[in-house]
């Protein structure tokens, strides 16, 4: 550790860093031209795929009185730009070879990634509580989940996504950067930049307890209210009302746990050697695939989207 030391005082007298080479994509053209295709694919798929959830619950008067689709609109709103903070820059670098990214933009991006994922968050959680409102509390549902409150709910998600990234930012600001400036991931994100700084990151460490925190209480609410909602629809005399209950939710559960995995598998696992290729693996996961899998999962489960699509298709032929 002595000569790493060394190196990083003689450095602290050098430049300051402008900015960071990502170390990402593979040497071999042949493989990067193919992850270009790849990445073009999932990323088309899932714009398309989110759009249309959108323009379909915007133009379904139904579709939009309902908190639980009004909610799911703003997750694909949440999913397309989510998708669009880093994907172009790795398209762009795959054609073209070049894998630097300024200063500025690396911040940029790093604030753009935990907005997003951080409201994400939030509104996962809220839509667990509106499904728990509806199959538990049927009868107050309409009276509790009304518009105004719909909308300061989601307001509430969007503001702890922005305090979340803010927090984040202002950490990683105030860090000195006096190279080496190679970032092994396809993106900037606060724990690869965080060990590029030549001081003392204890409070990065400290900050990633507090967001595993969140993302535990978050988690935590979620499954209570599954657990109701389980419990509930255990209660339900019919075959068909069990049923139609259990696919209601089916699909929230489903994107949740789709959301929640990679987190849990990177924070739970211990610091090894092969955690950098992890870190790449649930990037990936969550800016491309979980956006791309989000709309397939509730537009082919859910009768009533499938409903709206069919209505919003006959009037576009007309």
């Amino acid at each position: 550790g002595g000569n790493h030391h060394s190196e990083s005082v003689e450095l602290m007298n050098g430049s300051v860093v402008s900015q960071f080479t990502l170390l990402d994509l593979s040497h071999s053209r042949r493989l990067q031209l193919f992850l270009f295709g790849l990445v073009s694919a999932c990323y088309t798929a899932s714009l398309l795929g989110n759009l249309l959830i959108v323009v379909t619950v915007q133009v379904d008067p139904d579709l939009l009185q309902s908190p639980m689709y009004f909610f799911l609109a703003n997750l694909s709103l949440i999913d397309m730009a989510l998708g669009s903070v880093a994907t172009p820059k790795m398209l762009s670098d795959l054609l073209s070879q070049g894998s630097t990214i300024s200063y500025g933009g690396c911040m940029a991006q790093l604030f753009f990634l935990h907005f997003l994922g951080g409201s994400e968050m939030f509104l996962l959680t809220l839509m667990a509580y509106d499904c728990y409102l509806a199959i538990c509390h049927p009868l107050s549902y309409t009276e509790t989940m009304h518009r105004y409150r719909c909308l300061g709910l989601l307001a509430t998600c969007w503001a702890g996504g922005l305090l979340h990234s803010s927090t984040q930012l202002v950490l990683v600001v105030w860090l000195p950067f006096c190279g080496p400036s190679k970032l092994d991931n396809f993106n900037c994100d606060v724990t690869q930049v965080a060990k590029l700084a030549c001081s003392d990151t204890y409070m990065m460490v400290s900050n990633s307890g507090l967001i595993s925190l969140v993302c535990g209480s978050c988690f935590l609410l979620i499954s209570t209210s599954y657990a109701y909602i389980l419990s509930t629809i255990m209660k339900i005399r019919s075959a068909q009302g069990r049923r139609k209950a259990f696919s209601t939710c089916a699909s929230h559960l489903l994107i949740i746990l789709l959301f929640y995995g990679p987190g849990f598998f990177t924070h739970l696992r211990p610091y090894s050697s092969y955690s950098i290729d992890i870190d790449k693996v649930v990037f990936v996961f969550y800016t491309m695939v979980t956006p791309m899998l989000n709309p397939m999962i509730y537009s082919f489960r859910n009768k009533d989207m499938q409903a709206a699509f069919k209505k919003a298709m006959g009037r576009a032929k007309k």
